[in-house]
């Protein structure tokens, strides 16, 4: 199978390169796609040496299925080229997902929905995904009526360029900044640009996509900050749901959940947190008991690793689907 990656040379790029290998995904050739400053360049995948091409070189290589995680401008215009010629594009960037005739998919939720005419499948947002994933194992059983949600997001959903900022600060050196203000020693409560409502555009895509991905029903009130953590992204959340429930039934519920760890014992001090959860696919979940001042309420902690769960390893999942179905030969 021909496998293209767009955006193989930034931050999620490089980690779908490695699920892709952990998962034995049965790549006969890579495509290693970026911008012309990085074309001609060398990409190692599988003991092999790959040269770095252009979209417009990629697009007429004869590829089966093309990750994308290049920006959603790149989305915009080169998606629908590549699904008119018969490719299946898992576009990890934002332009899709709200589109009614596009799916949205966590495959644990609803993989089964795929279609072999959906050329075009959106990943979610990174903080949506682990949200989602647990809200969908409670809400089958005791319907979720709101949401709130407090974010703390690590600095590498920004991109290298946050990374860099945030290195540079803890060794007193100037540079370019990312962010409107430092990072380090610093939570900054604005994670993507302000819309008309005051809420940012990250904000909105924790409600939006919920709705979109579990039930429209579900109200959603997002708060997302950024923190100075390299890796990972935690989500603070209370859930009220319509119907009454036992803290025990809730963690059997979690702990039956495809994708779902739960770290949930305060008398050894285990509760999930983004150090622990770099470099894994699950979503970890813990801090869980109920709200004593809401009926029907929970409050519960969630961790992921934003560039694996949240991007690169749910891209490569909804691939798996496509070969489970046979909609991609793999032969």
């Amino acid at each position: 199978m021909k496998v293209a990656v767009v955006g193989v040379t930034g931050m999620v790029g490089s980690v779908m390169l490695n699920v892709l290998k952990e998962f034995n995904f049965p790549v006969s050739k890579l495509i290693p796609v970026a911008s012309i400053k990085s074309a001609g360049s060398s990409i190692s995948f599988n003991g092999k040496n790959y040269t770095v091409v252009t979209l417009e070189d990629a697009i007429d290589m004869d590829i089966d299925l093309a990750l994308f995680s290049a920006g959603g401008s790149v989305s915009e215009e080169w998606a629908p080229k590549f699904a008119q010629k018969g490719i299946y594009v898992v576009d990890n960037s934002s332009f899709w997902r709200m589109d009614s005739n596009k799916k949205l998919i966590v495959p644990e939720i609803n993989g089964s929905s795929l279609k072999k005419e959906d050329f075009i499948i959106a990943n979610p947002n990174c903080s949506t995904i682990q949200l989602v994933l647990v809200l969908f194992a409670l809400h089958k059983r005791f319907k979720v009526k709101r949401v709130i949600v407090s974010t703390y997001q690590s600095i590498s959903g920004t991109g290298v360029k946050a990374v860099k900022q945030m290195n540079n600060e803890r060794q007193g050196i100037k540079s370019e900044m990312a962010y409107a203000y430092p990072i380090d020693q610093n939570c900054i409560p604005q994670c993507d640009d302000f819309l008309e409502n005051d809420y940012t555009k990250e904000e909105m895509k924790l409600t939006n996509e919920t709705k979109k991905i579990v039930d429209h029903e579900i109200n959603v009130s997002a708060t997302a900050v950024r923190v100075p953590v390299t890796g990972g992204h935690s989500e603070s959340v209370n859930i009220e749901f319509l119907n009454d429930f036992e803290i025990n039934e809730i963690k059997d519920l979690l702990n039956k959940q495809e994708g779902v760890i739960v770290v949930d014992d305060t008398s050894s001090l285990s509760y999930p947190m983004p150090l622990f959860s770099q470099g894994k696919n699950e979503v970890f979940v813990g801090r869980i008991r109920r709200d004593e001042t809401q009926e029907n309420s929970l409050n519960l902690w969630i961790v992921a690793d934003n560039l694996r769960k949240g991007a690169a390893t749910n891209a490569v999942q909804i691939a798996q689907l496509l070969l489970e179905k046979n909609f991609i030969n793999k032969n």
